[in-house]
């Protein structure tokens, strides 16, 4: 499987705004779209960056999406043809799938500093829903699934130490988790209010509509 082996802040730069693929650390004076003399597209000819074309405009609006959940460009097509099978508005449909990935949820639920370390959280089998261990971020979850550690000393201290680091984190309505155990269950839908990304989705349906 293909990786992004370059640095993560690169691609907040190209996106002139922040994905928060650093966690954090993205809040803080270090972040590279934050500093004045870094704030354009990465690469020596990056302040030339000009007018977009119609194409260009909906391309960078798909990359946005892309990039800030961390997918790769099969799967994201995978997930708006599973978003134009169902009913209802494509894009929210599109964003409501994305939301519903378990490596987001973890995120969402501050269990993770990023996307990138909820995927890896998972991927190395500290992660238990409904039960059984998962090793699969892709997998969308339902209302009523609930979510656990494993029972290892190493599993729950990560995650302790991630709730601790961030005490004010604010879990999201379709979200309930218990901090003390930690576990939680999924109890709703996630809407259009709970994307935490500036996006026009309707480009990005436009876009893989062409």
């Amino acid at each position: 499987m293909g990786r992004y082996l370059d640095s993560s802040c690169k691609q907040c730069r190209r996106e002139g705004m922040k994905l928060m693929l650093k966690g954090r650390r993205c809040e803080t004076a270090k972040c590279a779209v934050e500093k004045r003399e870094r704030n354009m597209a990465p690469g020596m000819h990056g302040w030339r960056r000009g007018r977009n074309s119609d194409y260009g405009v909906r391309l960078r609006e798909k990359q946005k999406v892309k990039r800030f959940y961390g997918l790769f460009e099969k799967q994201f097509i995978d997930c708006v043809e599973e978003a134009e099978r169902l009913k209802g508005n494509t894009g929210e449909v599109l964003l409501q799938l994305l939301e519903r990935r378990l490596d987001n949820v973890i995120y969402k639920l501050n269990f993770a500093a990023s996307r990138k370390a909820a995927r890896q959280l998972i991927t190395h089998g500290h992660i238990y829903l409904n039960g059984r261990r998962v090793t699969i971020p892709s997998i969308m979850l339902q209302i009523g699934d609930k979510i656990t550690l494993k029972n290892a000393d190493r599993s729950r201290k990560l995650v302790k130490d991630q709730l601790a680091s961030n005490p004010n984190f604010n879990v999201q309505g379709w979200l309930q988790r218990d901090a003390d155990k930690p576990s939680a269950t999924v109890v709703g839908l996630p809407s259009r209010d709970d994307v935490q990304l500036a996006i026009e989705e309707y480009l990005v349906v436009e876009f893989c509509s062409r």
